[in-house]
C-alpha cells in the first residue's frame, strides 16, 4: 500500500487513461479521466464510494496510466484498451447483440437492398428493427411496391435472363436490360423515401393491388396484400405525431442501485418507435455519468448512430459529442430535455430501465455465479497459481482418422469469446492419432507466444484438453520442449467429468451441481461443438454414408433402413440410443455401438 501511496503522489494533471490491476497482474478496471491525479485519487482517498467501486478497490495491488493530448482521446483509448482486456468491473457489452438492419448499397450502378447486422461506412442503412417489426416483411413491400431488387446478381453489360422475381412483378430485372438506371434510380428514390417513414404512397400502391387481385378472383395473392397493409397500419400507430417526421433520434436511460444498474435504450426512427432494448449491467464507475458514458461508447459501437441522442443530465454532453464527430465523423446533437415530447421520452425510458433493474438483480447474481465466481472457485479447488481469466480449451474431431480437424475456443472470465475461437486442420499426423493431434495443435498454438501475433493470441492463464490422462500428458510434453512454465493446464474427460491435473496422479471430480464444474462442461462442449462444425464442413464433400460402412455389423440393408429413417447421416449422429434402437434390423446392442463409433472418432 505505501508503494500504492507513492505512485498516488506522482499522478499528473494531464487528461488520460488509468488501468487497475489486481495481485495477479490481470487488468480489473480501465477509466479515462479529465485530470489523472484527481480522477485516481478518488478511488483511494474518498470516504462516500459506491459498493461496487469499494469493491474494486479492495482488489486493486497496483495501476500505471497513459497520458493523452485531449480527454476525447483518453475516451477512446479507454474504450480500446476495454476491448483488448476485457476487465472484470467495466461494462462490458457483447458483439453479437446487434439487431438487424436493411441496408441500400447505394454505392452500385443498380442499388439492391438486403438484411443486415453488420455495418459499414459507404451505404445507406435503416433501422435497427424491433419490437415485432422485421425486416423480411419491409423488404418485401418495397420489392412488391417499388420492384428493387434483393438479390446479390452481380449486374454487367450481357444482359442475363429474368428470374422469377421479375415474373411475380418484384424485381424490373435491370440484370437482364429490361430497366433503364434513369427508371431503376426513379424506384430507389423511393422506396428509400418509404425505409424513412414516409408510407403513404406505398400504402395506395398496395391498396390498388390488393382490389385488382380480389376483382380478378387471386384471392391468395389478395390476401397477401392485406397483410402487408396490416403490417402498415401497425407501424403508423408507432408514429410519435409531435416528432419532428424526418428526426432519427435514440433515448437513453440508465439506473443503477451502486451495486448493479441498467439501461434502457428506445429507437425512433422519421418519427416512429421502432421498439426498444434493456441491458443489464456491472461496472465499477465511480459515477452515473463514467457509467452512462462507457455505455454509449460500446453500444454505438455496433449501432449506427442516429441524429439525436435524447438522455439524462448527468451524461457527459460535449465530451460524447466530441467523440463521435472525431471517431465516426458524424455530427450527433445530445439532448438533454426538461419538458415536452422528449421528456416524456426519456421518462419512459427511465421507467423501462427501473424495472428492468428491479427484475435483473437475480439474474445477474446467478449469472456471475455461473461466470466470475466459478471462475473464482475453479482457482481454490484446483490450486491455480491465479484466476483463470482467459481460458483456452482444445478438442480433436475426426472419423476413423479421416479429416481431421482441431478446435480452440476462449472463455473470458467464464463467458465465451467467440472472436479469439480458432480452427486446426492437423496437417502432419496419419491415422486417428488422438495425442499426435493434440501436439501438433499445441505446439502450432504457443509458436504464437513471444510474436506479433501475440496481440491477437494472448497468452491463456489456463488451457483445458478435452480428454483424460494420455491427452493431458501428451500436451504437457509439447510445454516441456517450449520451456512453458506460466500456463497452468488440465484435461477434463468426459465420461466421469475427472479433472485431471500435471501435480497429482489422482483426478479431481467435483460435485456435478458445482458450478465451476459446469463452467468447465460449457467449455469443453463448445470445443466439442466447433470442432465437430468445422469437420462437417470440411467432410461434407465425401459421401458421408460411406461412414456407416466402417461400424461392424452393419450391412447394406442395415444401413438403408438407418437412411430411409434419418433421411440423413448427420440426423443418425445425433439421434438417441433409444431411436436408432428402434430401427428396422438395428436393436439395442448395435444402436449402442452405433452411439460409442460416432463418439469415440468423432
Amino acid at each position: 500500500m505505501s508503494e500504492l501511496k507513492e505512485k498516488l503522489k506522482l499522478l499528473p494533471d494531464n487528461p488520460g487513461v488509468y488501468i487497475m490491476l489486481d495481485k495477479d497482474g490481470v487488468v480489473i478496471y480501465v477509466g479515462k479521466a479529465r485530470v489523472l491525479k484527481n480522477r485516481v485519487r478518488q478511488y483511494f482517498h474518498s470516504s462516500a464510494k459506491p459498493e461496487k467501486v469499494q469493491t474494486m478497490v479492495e482488489h486493486i495491488h497496483d495501476f500505471y496510466y497513459i497520458i493523452t493530448q485531449t480527454e476525447t482521446d483518453a475516451l477512446a483509448l479507454e474504450n480500446n484498451l476495454i476491448k483488448k482486456y476485457k476487465p472484470k468491473y467495466n461494462i462490458l457489452l457483447k458483439d453479437d447483440k446487434t439487431y438487424p438492419y436493411i441496408k441500400a448499397h447505394i454505392k452500385e450502378e443498380f442499388p439492391r437492398f438486403s438484411i443486415t447486422r453488420k455495418l459499414k461506412k459507404g451505404d445507406k442503412y435503416f433501422g435497427p428493427f424491433m419490437g415485432g417489426v422485421r425486416c423480411g416483411d419491409l423488404l418485401e413491400i418495397i420489392s412488391s411496391v417499388y420492384n428493387v431488387r434483393t438479390c446479390a446478381t452481380v449486374i454487367s453489360s450481357k444482359p442475363k435472363k429474368p428470374c422469377l422475381m421479375y415474373h411475380l412483378h418484384r424485381c424490373n430485372a435491370p440484370c437482364a436490360g429490361l430497366c433503364t438506371k434513369e427508371e431503376y434510380a426513379e424506384r430507389v428514390k423511393k422506396a428509400l423515401s418509404f425505409l424513412d417513414g414516409n408510407y403513404e404512397e406505398a400504402e395506395e400502391i398496395l391498396q390498388e393491388k390488393m382490389l385488382r387481385f380480389a376483382e380478378n378472383e387471386d384471392f391468395e395473392l389478395a390476401m397477401e396484400y392485406r397483410e402487408k397493409l396490416k403490417m402498415l397500419s401497425k407501424l403508423k400507430l408507432k408514429r410519435i405525431t409531435s416528432l419532428n417526421r424526418s428526426l432519427n433520434a435514440d433515448i437513453v436511460a440508465l439506473k443503477t442501485n451502486y451495486l448493479y444498474s441498467s439501461a434502457s435504450v428506445l429507437i425512433t426512427r422519421g418519427g416512429i418507435m421502432q421498439g426498444g432494448a434493456n441491458f443489464a449491467l456491472e461496472d465499477g464507475s465511480f459515477s452515473e455519468s463514467d457509467a452512462l458514458t462507457a455505455f454509449l461508447i460500446q453500444f454505438y459501437s455496433h449501432h449506427e448512430l442516429p441524429d439525436e441522442i435524447i438522455t439524462q443530465s448527468f451524461c457527459e454532453k460535449e465530451l460524447l459529442e466530441r467523440y463521435f464527430l472525431e471517431t465516426f465523423d458524424k455530427k450527433v446533437e445530445i439532448i438533454l430535455p426538461k419538458q415536452g415530447v422528449k421528456k416524456q421520452l426519456l421518462e419512459m425510458a427511465e421507467k423501462n430501465a427501473s424495472d428492468y433493474l428491479s427484475k435483473s438483480i437475480g439474474k445477474i447474481q446467478h449469472k456471475n455465479d455461473m461466470t466470475k465466481n466459478a471462475c473464482a472457485r475453479l482457482k481454490e479447488l484446483l490450486g491455480l497459481k491465479k484466476y483463470p481469466k482467459r481460458m483456452e480449451c482444445y478438442d480433436i474431431s475426426n472419423i476413423s482418422g479421416v479429416d481431421k480437424v482441431g478446435s480452440m475456443v476462449v472463455f473470458i472470465d467464464g463467458e465465451a469469446d467467440k472472436n479469439s475461437y480458432r480452427r486446426f486442420k492437423i496437417k502432419t499426423v496419419e491415422g486417428a492419432n488422438d495425442y499426435a493431434s493434440h501436439q501438433e495443435m499445441m505446439r502450432r498454438r504457443l509458436a504464437k507466444l513471444g510474436t506479433d501475433e501475440e496481440e491477437r493470441f494472448p497468452k491463456p492463464d489456463l488451457i483445458v484438453i478435452d480428454g483424460g490422462k494420455g491427452q493431458l500428458s501428451a500436451v504437457k510434453e509439447v510445454f516441456d520442449e517450449a520451456g512453458i512454465e506460466d500456463i497452468e493446464l488440465i484435461s477434463l474427460a468426459e465420461r466421469d467429468e475427472e479433472i485431471f491435473t500435471l501435480f497429482s496422479s489422482e483426478s479431481i471430480v467435483l460435485d456435478r451441481r458445482d458450478y465451476a464444474l459446469k463452467m468447465l462442461q460449457r467449455l469443453r462442449d463448445e470445443a466439442h461443438r466447433f470442432a465437430i462444425t468445422y469437420f462437417r464442413n470440411i467432410h461434407s464433400k465425401r459421401n458421408l454414408a460411406s461412414v456407416l460402412e466402417e461400424i461392424e455389423g452393419i450391412g447394406k440393408k442395415k444401413r438403408q433402413a438407418l437412411m430411409d429413417k434419418f433421411g440423413t447421416i448427420d440426423k443418425i449422429m445425433k439421434a438417441k440410443e433409444s431411436e436408432l434402437a428402434q430401427t428396422d434390423g438395428i436393436g439395442e446392442e448395435l444402436a449402442k455401438k452405433i452411439k460409442t463409433h460416432f463418439r469415440e472418432n468423432i
